[in-house]
Protein backbone atom coordinates (compact mmCIF):
# COMPACT_ATOMS: atom_id res chain seq x y z
CA UNK A 1 0.00 0.00 0.00
CA UNK A 2 2.84 2.42 0.81
CA UNK A 3 5.73 2.97 -1.55
CA UNK A 4 9.18 1.79 -0.69
CA UNK A 5 11.85 4.44 -0.46
CA UNK A 6 13.63 4.74 -3.79
CA UNK A 7 17.02 5.62 -2.29
CA UNK A 8 17.17 2.80 0.25
CA UNK A 9 20.77 3.65 1.15
CA UNK A 10 19.49 6.87 2.72
CA UNK A 11 16.68 5.25 4.70
CA UNK A 12 16.98 5.45 8.46
CA UNK A 13 16.07 2.68 10.86
CA UNK A 14 12.73 2.72 12.64
CA UNK A 15 14.53 3.61 15.87
CA UNK A 16 16.23 6.61 14.23
CA UNK A 17 12.93 7.68 12.64
CA UNK A 18 11.15 7.56 16.00
CA UNK A 19 14.04 9.56 17.46
CA UNK A 20 13.45 12.28 14.88
CA UNK A 21 9.72 12.36 15.65
CA UNK A 22 10.47 12.59 19.38
CA UNK A 23 13.08 15.34 19.06
CA UNK A 24 11.36 17.85 16.78
CA UNK A 25 9.01 20.51 18.10
CA UNK A 26 7.02 21.25 14.96
CA UNK A 27 5.95 19.41 11.85
CA UNK A 28 3.65 19.77 8.88
CA UNK A 29 0.33 17.94 8.85
CA UNK A 30 -1.24 17.31 5.45
CA UNK A 31 -4.95 16.59 5.04
CA UNK A 32 -7.34 16.47 2.11
CA UNK A 33 -8.40 20.07 1.74
CA UNK A 34 -11.18 21.83 -0.11
CA UNK A 35 -11.96 20.59 -3.62
CA UNK A 36 -9.42 17.77 -3.17
CA UNK A 37 -6.42 20.09 -2.88
CA UNK A 38 -3.87 19.02 -0.29
CA UNK A 39 -3.83 21.27 2.77
CA UNK A 40 -0.59 21.25 4.75
CA UNK A 41 -0.25 23.18 7.98
CA UNK A 42 2.51 23.47 10.57
CA UNK A 43 1.59 22.16 14.01
CA UNK A 44 3.06 21.43 17.41
CA UNK A 45 2.71 17.78 18.36
CA UNK A 46 3.76 15.00 20.67
CA UNK A 47 4.82 11.49 19.63
CA UNK A 48 4.12 8.53 21.89
CA UNK A 49 3.97 4.79 21.20
CA UNK A 50 3.31 4.96 17.46
CA UNK A 51 0.87 7.84 17.72
CA UNK A 52 0.97 11.59 17.21
CA UNK A 53 -1.10 13.96 19.32
CA UNK A 54 -2.03 17.56 18.68
CA UNK A 55 -4.83 19.98 19.39
CA UNK A 56 -6.79 22.38 17.25
CA UNK A 57 -9.72 24.76 17.27
CA UNK A 58 -13.27 23.44 17.15
CA UNK A 59 -13.66 24.69 13.58
CA UNK A 60 -11.39 25.29 10.62
CA UNK A 61 -9.70 23.94 7.54
CA UNK A 62 -7.70 21.26 9.37
CA UNK A 63 -10.78 19.89 11.13
CA UNK A 64 -12.82 19.91 7.92
CA UNK A 65 -10.06 17.95 6.18
CA UNK A 66 -9.87 15.30 8.91
CA UNK A 67 -13.63 14.91 8.95
CA UNK A 68 -13.63 14.58 5.15
CA UNK A 69 -10.87 11.95 5.07
CA UNK A 70 -9.07 10.60 8.12
CA UNK A 71 -5.94 9.72 6.11
CA UNK A 72 -3.13 12.17 6.82
CA UNK A 73 0.59 12.55 6.41
CA UNK A 74 2.96 14.32 8.72
CA UNK A 75 6.52 15.47 8.05
CA UNK A 76 9.29 16.81 10.27
CA UNK A 77 12.75 18.07 9.40
CA UNK A 78 15.27 17.54 12.17
CA UNK A 79 18.27 18.90 10.33
CA UNK A 80 18.65 21.10 7.25
CA UNK A 81 22.15 22.42 6.62
CA UNK A 82 22.75 23.93 3.20
CA UNK A 83 26.17 23.10 1.79
CA UNK A 84 26.58 25.85 -0.87
CA UNK A 85 29.96 24.74 -2.24
CA UNK A 86 28.74 21.16 -2.64
CA UNK A 87 25.36 22.16 -4.13
CA UNK A 88 23.52 20.00 -1.64
CA UNK A 89 21.84 19.95 1.74
CA UNK A 90 22.67 17.78 4.74
CA UNK A 91 19.32 16.79 6.18
CA UNK A 92 17.49 14.32 8.40
CA UNK A 93 13.73 14.04 8.16
CA UNK A 94 10.81 11.76 8.87
CA UNK A 95 7.41 11.29 7.30
CA UNK A 96 4.50 9.39 8.78
CA UNK A 97 1.24 8.27 7.21
CA UNK A 98 -1.73 7.41 9.35
CA UNK A 99 -5.33 7.84 10.36
CA UNK A 100 -6.49 10.82 12.40
CA UNK A 101 -9.16 10.47 15.04
CA UNK A 102 -10.79 13.29 16.95
CA UNK A 103 -10.72 12.19 20.57
CA UNK A 104 -14.03 12.18 22.40
CA UNK A 105 -13.38 10.40 25.71
CA UNK A 106 -12.33 12.84 28.42
CA UNK A 107 -9.57 10.49 29.60
CA UNK A 108 -8.09 10.29 26.08
CA UNK A 109 -8.25 14.05 25.62
CA UNK A 110 -6.59 14.62 29.00
CA UNK A 111 -3.81 12.11 28.21
CA UNK A 112 -3.18 13.68 24.79
CA UNK A 113 -3.03 17.19 26.21
CA UNK A 114 -0.77 16.11 29.05
CA UNK A 115 1.62 14.53 26.54
CA UNK A 116 1.86 17.93 24.86
CA UNK A 117 2.37 19.66 28.22
CA UNK A 118 5.15 17.22 29.17
CA UNK A 119 6.88 17.82 25.83
CA UNK A 120 6.65 21.60 25.63
CA UNK A 121 6.55 22.58 29.30
CA UNK A 122 8.49 19.96 31.26
CA UNK A 123 8.36 20.71 34.94
CA UNK A 124 5.06 22.57 34.63
CA UNK A 125 2.61 19.67 34.42
CA UNK A 126 0.38 20.90 37.23
CA UNK A 127 0.13 24.36 35.65
CA UNK A 128 -0.48 22.62 32.33
CA UNK A 129 -3.37 20.65 33.81
CA UNK A 130 -4.90 23.88 35.07
CA UNK A 131 -4.55 25.44 31.61
CA UNK A 132 -6.12 22.37 30.00
CA UNK A 133 -9.10 22.60 32.37
CA UNK A 134 -9.45 26.33 31.70
CA UNK A 135 -9.40 25.90 27.89
CA UNK A 136 -11.22 22.53 27.71
CA UNK A 137 -14.22 23.82 25.72
CA UNK A 138 -12.06 25.75 23.24
CA UNK A 139 -10.09 22.94 21.59
CA UNK A 140 -10.25 19.45 20.14
CA UNK A 141 -7.54 16.84 20.66
CA UNK A 142 -6.51 14.54 17.82
CA UNK A 143 -4.65 11.24 17.73
CA UNK A 144 -2.94 10.01 14.56
CA UNK A 145 -2.26 6.29 14.55
CA UNK A 146 0.81 5.81 12.37
CA UNK A 147 0.43 3.10 9.73
CA UNK A 148 3.73 3.70 7.93
CA UNK A 149 6.75 5.90 8.51
CA UNK A 150 10.18 6.42 7.07
CA UNK A 151 13.19 8.47 7.98
CA UNK A 152 15.75 9.70 5.51
CA UNK A 153 19.14 11.37 5.71
CA UNK A 154 21.49 12.91 3.18
CA UNK A 155 23.87 10.36 1.70
CA UNK A 156 26.84 12.27 3.18
CA UNK A 157 25.42 11.74 6.68
CA UNK A 158 24.85 8.05 6.04
CA UNK A 159 28.37 7.69 4.66
CA UNK A 160 29.87 9.44 7.71
CA UNK A 161 27.95 7.14 10.07
CA UNK A 162 29.23 4.06 8.23
CA UNK A 163 32.79 5.24 8.05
Amino acid sequence: MFREMRLKKQQLSEEETVGILQSCTAGVLAVTGDDGYPYAVPISYAYQDGRLYFHMARSGHKLDGIRRDDRVSFCVIQMDEVQPAAFTTHYRSAIAFGRARILTADSEIQAAMESLARKYSPGYLQSGREEIRKEWKNFLAVEVTIEHMTGKAASEIIDNQAG
